[in-house]
């Protein structure tokens, strides 16, 4: 990972606190809200751009490598800086391509500048940008509520043209990048602020009130009103590397970007369903198979066979609690009237659906009914309960993709030095969920 020098970072007197703390005090870790655009069924986060800062909404990606914004369009700062190509900033980003612009100099166009791909991965698209560095700022925590901004100057970013915000949620500038590179934002946190390579993130399904990501901390993760901490409640299972990764512009022999874990098996109300195992191992050669997360995926996707066997274990148990299908309702295939269906504090009274990592009976991410099934509207406009998990095809490159349905109001920790995850399963059991986090007033003020 590349260390950007120190002198790019200033203070703010009264208004910021620097990334960097002396040896005596903790560095504090840093935030950002997370929004749901139910058109959409992605994930924003707005977070402060530029100099003077501007807020900027950006598309959170789970496995996305590093952020990029829009600079067709009222891009303006007094700030930002292109990357030079033969820098050694640039060869730590593992640029493919060196660009020039032949109009006089703005963001995004320079002669001999640093030329990465960005990738819109909903609609699987991309183009060429010049990275830049540019500011950021982001609130500072401690772990119940947001602080002052933190303000980090020597940011990397890409820039892109307007046509790859297509398929993104409305208002959206470009993406926040999560993913396990060394430029993605949590590492960047890491090494601006001396702070562990670590997030957790925190999906709320709220229409009006957001949910949370944390970066550079372990916890604390409080939320309210029984002031949880919720780094307490946590199980682990090991990220794993898949060695081939998966972008539209391919980058030889470079591992995915993306969150693997090691899911072996799949149960429903504790009976292990009956499928084909070599499909949850990821081959080395090709990168295909496995289990990874996303957030750019509403609902979770299963290879044909899998989701076969699933759905069909998921009817039986279902049946057994005197539950009988009704119409199909796209994109889900398996749904029930609602008023046969009942409630619970964790959602619809259904079958759990349990996740089991590493070969381990005792290490599992259990999904309750608020997280397995969602509420649609039939043909006829009858409500129903449908099961959340969709047929992901025959011979998909990943078998297993764990949806952003599927994480809501579920807290995860990916610990990427480490190399593990941490999960909570649902809040609900807590009695609160990913929208209780005290977002206070003095954070909108800063907004």
């Amino acid at each position: 990972m590349a260390v950007l020098s120190s002198s790019y970072l200033f203070c703010l007197l009264f208004f910021f606190l620097p990334c960097l703390y002396s040896s005596a005090s903790l560095p504090k870790a840093l935030l950002i809200p997370i929004t749901k655009d139910h058109s959409t069924l992605q994930y924003t986060t707005k977070i402060k751009q530029r100099t003077p800062l501007q807020p900027t909404n950006l598309v959170v990606d789970l496995g996305a490598s590093f952020n990029w914004v829009n600079c067709e369009k009222n891009y303006q700062s007094s700030t930002y800086k292109p990357i030079s190509c033969n820098s050694s900033l640039c060869a730590s980003l593992k640029s493919l391509a060196c660009s020039n612009c032949y109009e006089p100099p703005h963001p995004g166009c320079a002669n001999n500048s640093c030329a990465l791909f960005p990738e819109n991965s909903v609609t699987r698209k991309s183009t060429i940008g010049d990275a830049l560095i540019d500011a950021i700022a982001l609130p500072t925590t401690d772990g119940s509520k947001p602080g002052p901004l933190a303000l980090i100057s020597d940011f990397v970013f890409s820039c892109s043209r307007t046509f790859l915000l297509k398929g993104l949620a409305k208002g959206v500038a470009g993406v926040a990048a999560l993913g396990r590179s060394n430029f993605s934002l949590p590492a960047q946190i890491s090494t601006s602020c001396s702070s562990p390579y670590l997030f957790a993130l925190c999906l709320s399904g709220s229409p009006t009130a957001p949910g949370v990501a944390f970066l550079g901390t372990g916890g604390p993760y409080v939320f309210v009103p029984q002031q949880v901490d919720l780094s307490n409640s946590l199980m682990y299972t090991p990220l794993i590397l898949n060695p081939v990764g998966d972008t539209v512009i391919t980058y030889y022999r470079q591992p995915s970007d993306e969150y693997f874990i090691g899911v072996t098996a799949v149960k429903v109300n504790g009976k292990a369903v009956n499928l084909n195992e070599t499909l949850l191992a990821i081959d080395d050669e090709t990168g295909f198979g496995g289990t990874k997360i996303s957030t750019v995926v509403p609902y979770t996707t299963m290879e044909s066979s899998i989701y076969k066997v699933f759905t069909e274990a998921f009817i039986s148990e279902a049946a057994a609690l005197n539950l009988t299908l009704t119409k199909s309702v796209k994109p889900f295939d398996v749904c029930y009237p609602v008023d046969e269906v009942g409630s619970t504090r964790v959602g619809p009274a259904v079958p759990t659906v349990d996740l089991v990592m590493e070969q381990k009976e005792y290490v599992f991410w259990r999904i309750f009914g608020a997280n397995s099934m969602v509420s649609m509207l039939g043909e006829e406009g009858e409500e129903t309960w449908c099961l959340a998990f969709v047929d992901g095809g025959i011979g998909p490159r990943t078998s297993i993709v764990i949806g952003a349905h599927q994480m809501e109001d579920n807290l995860l920790q990916f610990d990427v030095g480490s190399k593990r995850l941490g999960f909570s399963s649902s809040l609900l059991l807590k009695q609160t969920t990913c929208s209780n986090f005290n977002f206070t007033s003095s954070y909108n003020n800063n907004r």
